[in-house]
């Protein structure tokens, strides 16, 4: 059996809560050709019964998780969108993938503080404002996002999904 190998495309979309990165992300998948969509906290709510491993662990878990059926997807060919929050993991994420021929693009959505405590309580989940907006500002003021920040105020989704598809800026050379 012969396989063609084909370039293959990776978009890591983080950001804190409410600022659109689902929306975003699932804009973008949809204007791709042929791509999945990975939410990360799906894999991050796997859990049932009584007792649920700590969150460090249950954060690792979701990692090892979401790079394992990243690996999948892209040796089958496939572009991948994830949604997830970054926030110490971008180059572990990175090397994880390192052997294979991947381009790897990251974006850190952001808003303004008032934009991001608007949605959150337009869609009832106000018990995270507090939450939303440590992780913006522990975002934005990293360096290692610095040249991936992404206003999202004012625009829609899809301005932003053709925005990350075309701006190099966001790509992660090796």
């Amino acid at each position: 059996m012969h396989f063609t190998k084909k370039s293959v495309t990776v978009y890591l979309i983080s950001g804190p809560l409410g600022v659109g990165k689902s929306t975003v992300s699932k804009t973008l998948a949809s204007a791709m050709n042929q791509s999945v969509l990975i939410e990360g906290d799906l894999l991050l709510h796997v859990y049932r019964g009584e007792a649920e491993p700590p969150w460090e662990e249950r954060l690792r878990l979701a990692w090892l998780n979401i790079a394992a059926v990243t690996r999948n997807f892209l040796l089958n060919g496939l572009d991948v969108v994830i949604d997830f929050v970054v926030e110490d993991e971008l180059q572990w994420f990175f090397d994880q993938l390192s052997d294979l021929d991947v381009t790897l693009h990251y974006v850190v959505l952001h808003a303004k503080p008032d934009t991001l405590t608007a949605r959150l309580h337009q869609r009832g989940d106000a018990q995270y404002i507090h939450r939303s907006l440590f992780l913006r500002n522990k975002l934005m003021a990293s360096p290692v996002n610095e040249p991936f920040l992404l206003d999202t105020d004012g625009k829609k989704p899809d301005e932003l999904a053709e925005e990350i598809i075309k701006n190099a800026g966001f790509r992660i050379q090796g």
